[in-house]
């Protein structure tokens, strides 16, 4: 098993497979990508010896990231094949959503499980400005048409933005009354490009978290493969709110999850400071060599990112690991 010096136990992998994204949100790649970040993505033969090698380490599940993963040909073939491997008991995917609508279909027949859409917020120009694309609507319809087609679970990502929707909990609120999706808002985190933008926007959960207690939410335990998240639901709304908040105390007490890059490198924490290259250890079909290099490095694995002191790491912006 992956069990780090804290006696973490770790079942989830977020696998990266670009770092190319086709929009321009403010808080991540507000001036797009490099002409180079497409370069050495890893190959679905490497996603497979990878995956394979997390699953006898006791991975069960596996959440497909980026970028934007649909920029990816072969996503459906990605997806599948970690569906193959044994031990992986769930294949969700975090998407801007923009190719949902056409791919609904094709990713569950592939063998997607969840579902994360990132959606900012519920007005179509203030999407639009934080995003660089007016596509709200289009995004929305391809949520339904997920659930429709039998994705078991649909989530929605909302970064909190303290000048586009620190006033939007009633309308997000509304949103999710008659709609089975659970909705998250997540705490903007500072890396090493948006100093100025963090400082200007961040915005805290824990206001949203005290009116939610306040109207009668209730906090749901986790299962052992969850993010982060701290979800609440209530008797009167089919959907369910979470909050993603990296800065509060004892955040990384329960840390489950291992980040590896579409350039097939080892991120032990979002804001690590080293990333460890994995590449040379995928080209065999032995998994052995890649237990024994996670098994050795989970033993390095800080007990906590150093957020609260202003050090996000060598992580040079979201999209370079998928958050």
């Amino acid at each position: 098993m992956l069990v780090d010096a804290f006696s973490r136990r770790f079942t989830y992998l977020r696998l990266s497979i670009t770092e190319s994204c086709n929009f321009r949100c403010t808080y991540c790649l507000p001036d797009g990508n490099d002409c180079n970040s497409r370069s050495g993505e890893i190959t679905l033969p490497e996603i497979k010896r990878l995956v394979t090698a997390f699953a006898k380490l006791g991975t069960k599940k596996v959440r497909i990231t980026g970028g934007e993963p649909a920029l990816r040909k072969d996503l459906c073939e990605i997806i599948a094949t970690c569906k193959a491997v044994p031990g992986i008991e769930k294949v969700a995917l975090t998407t801007n959503g923009y190719r949902l609508k056409r791919d609904a279909e094709a990713l569950k027949a592939a063998g997607l499980d969840a579902i994360n859409v990132s959606i900012d917020s519920l007005d179509a120009a203030t999407f639009h400005l934080v995003t660089g694309q007016d596509k709200l609507a289009e995004i929305l319809e391809g949520i339904e048409y997920a659930q429709a087609v039998g994705i078991k679970q649909v989530k929605i990502n909302t970064v909190l933005l303290r000048q586009h929707n620190a006033l939007a909990l009633p309308d997000f609120q509304q949103f999710v009354k008659d709609r089975p999706v659970s909705l998250r808002f997540i705490e903007l985190m500072r890396t090493n490009d948006n100093t100025a933008f963090y400082q200007k926007q961040h915005l805290s959960g824990s206001s949203i978290q005290q009116t939610l207690l306040e109207q009668g939410w209730q906090l749901q335990a986790k299962g052992i493969s969850d993010g982060p998240a701290l979800e609440y639901s209530h008797a009167d709304y089919q959907g369910k709110i979470g909050l993603i908040m990296p800065y509060s105390k004892d955040f990384c007490a329960d840390c489950n999850r291992l980040r590896v890059s579409s350039q097939a490198k080892l991120f032990l924490c979002l804001f690590t400071e080293q990333h460890q290259n994995l590449r040379h250890l995928l080209a065999s079909d032995d998994p052995e060599p890649v237990m024994q290099f996670l098994q050795a490095a989970i033993l390095t694995k800080a007990e906590t990112h150093y957020l609260l002191d202003d050090n996000s790491g060598s992580t040079r912006h979201l999209a370079m690991i998928g958050g």
